[in-house]
């Protein structure tokens, strides 16, 4: 029998697929290069040509269908339909495509295969892609050609931003958002591109629910509480399910309602998510919104949304706003400490357009009823929803008021509940939907064990 050496077996397969990989490097070459001698030899229509590859490496579907086109007819001019391409790509064609003028490598974190994968990084030559809560380094690689060619493409999205910058970030056209480190801001070689995008394919409760973000049997009481028309804050770190969960509870908004969406950079897709609505959408940060916020307070729109209310600005007109007596505000905040939210905001807003902290802190609490905190598990897919609370002011002190009516526990991966419901939250209840407040109030009761409280004549108690 002849002898078996694995040493010789290994050296063989990975000399086989050095020539697999060369031959396709090769043939991409080739197909670029007749691209190129096309378009030059038809100078008439070399504008056209640019416009097209440009739409192309955008993503743009009818473009990359040309380009994907003209390149299996190369590869059947050539007899290489039979060529072998790595396994990260779709096909041939693909594969040509994207080593060319689309996504290289990082082209697959786009294929179904990782639909529930919500980043993607690029750092120097190596891809990751985040895989059941780990970032994970992948097979392929991209050189640094490429990935300024993918900067170009990326930044022609926003033609006002400068190649030289050294920070970017833009929206691709299926709403992923693209952060790009570089120039003196990394270390050489080292140049970053990070991808990330809302993976949750139905913004409602039952779907939060099933993936664990939220409790299953509290959805009856968020349900009510979305018709009570509560101005909620929605808080957390970076990657928290704070927008995703501000969609979700935007999608059961009266559809009759207007309403007007604030963002500093467009994420959430309202269009798409409540198309019947009349709502106006609108993207401002900064000075922009300072020029905003004064046709914002004498709108007569029924509510607002300001998804990551990050600057003094944004959040003074979110408190003015609210102060004017307008439900249904929503709001998303970085922050650690849900107890903070108050000052937190007054410092931002003090930052910015000064004034006393103190008595700011005390009408961001007036102008909020509900504070949801969210935080993100040791595997970074999974969310989950930490603590609500009840935020006020007592109406004999003045002091803000902050109570706990859930919390998670992280032990047993459930929560406990407290009932809480304040007299001014009652009031609103009554005025907007005394149905819905019925049932936002047994509801907290049933989550809480908490027994039905009756008068000494047996009617249920009024305060609570």
């Amino acid at each position: 029998m002849e002898k078996f050496y694995l040493d010789d077996y290994l050296k063989s397969n990975i000399a086989a697929e050095e020539r697999r990989s060369l031959d396709f490097q090769k043939l991409c070459h080739r197909v670029g290069h007749e691209f190129l001698r096309e378009w030059e030899e038809s100078s008439e229509n070399l504008d056209s040509a640019l416009r097209i590859q440009k739409k192309a490496i955008i993503g743009y579907e009818n473009e990359v269908s040309y380009f994907k086109s003209r390149i299996c007819q190369l590869i059947k001019k050539y007899g290489a339909e039979h060529s072998p391409y790595p396994c990260w790509y779709e096909s041939l064609e693909d594969g040509i495509y994207h080593e060319n003028w689309g996504l290289s490598g990082i082209s697959e974190w786009f294929s179904d295969r990782f639909a529930e994968s919500s980043s993607a990084k690029i750092i120097g030559e190596r891809i990751y892609f985040l895989e059941e809560g780990r970032m994970c380094l992948k097979p392929q690689t991209i050189t640094k050609e490429r990935r300024e060619q993918m900067i170009r493409a990326f930044l022609l999205l926003t033609p006002e931003e400068r190649l030289d910058k050294e920070f970017h970030e833009v929206y691709m056209l299926d709403g992923t958002r693209v952060t790009i480190f570089g120039g003196g801001m990394t270390k050489g070689g080292q140049d970053s591109i990070i991808f990330r995008r809302y993976i949750i394919p139905n913004y409602s409760f039952e779907e939060q629910a099933e993936r664990g973000t939220i409790p299953k049997n509290a959805i009856p009481m968020f349900k009510s509480m979305v018709r009570l028309g509560y101005n909620v804050a929605f808080t957390g770190a970076v990657r928290t399910a704070k927008t995703t969960f501000l969609s979700t509870w935007q999608s059961y908004e009266d559809r009759s309602l207007e309403g007007v969406l604030v963002e500093t950079d467009p994420e959430i897709p309202i269009h798409l998510l409540m198309p019947e609505a009349p709502i106006l959408q609108l993207i401002a940060d900064h000075e922009k919104l300072k020029h905003l916020s004064k046709n914002l307070l004498r709108s007569d729109a029924d509510y607002f949304i300001l998804a990551e209310a990050r600057d003094g600005i944004a959040l003074d007109t979110a408190v003015k706003i609210a102060n004017k007596g307008t439900r249904r505000m929503k709001i998303t905040f970085h922050t650690r400490d849900p107890k903070e939210f108050p000052y937190d905001v007054a410092f931002e807003i003090v930052k910015s357009l000064g004034g006393d902290i103190d008595s700011i802190a005390r009408k961001v609490a007036a102008s909020f009823d509900y504070i949801f905190h969210f935080i993100q598990l040791k595997n970074k897919n999974q969310k989950r929803l930490k603590g609500i609370y009840e935020v006020g002011i007592d109406r004999y002190s003045h002091e803000i008021t902050m109570k706990e009516i859930c919390r998670y526990d992280h032990q047993n991966d459930n929560w406990k509940w407290k009932f809480a419901v304040s007299e001014d939250k009652l009031i609103i209840g009554e005025e907007e939907n005394a149905e819905s407040l019925e049932i936002f109030v047994n509801e907290l009761r049933s989550l809480s064990g908490k027994e039905r409280e009756m008068t000494g004549d047996g009617r249920m108690s009024r305060i609570v």
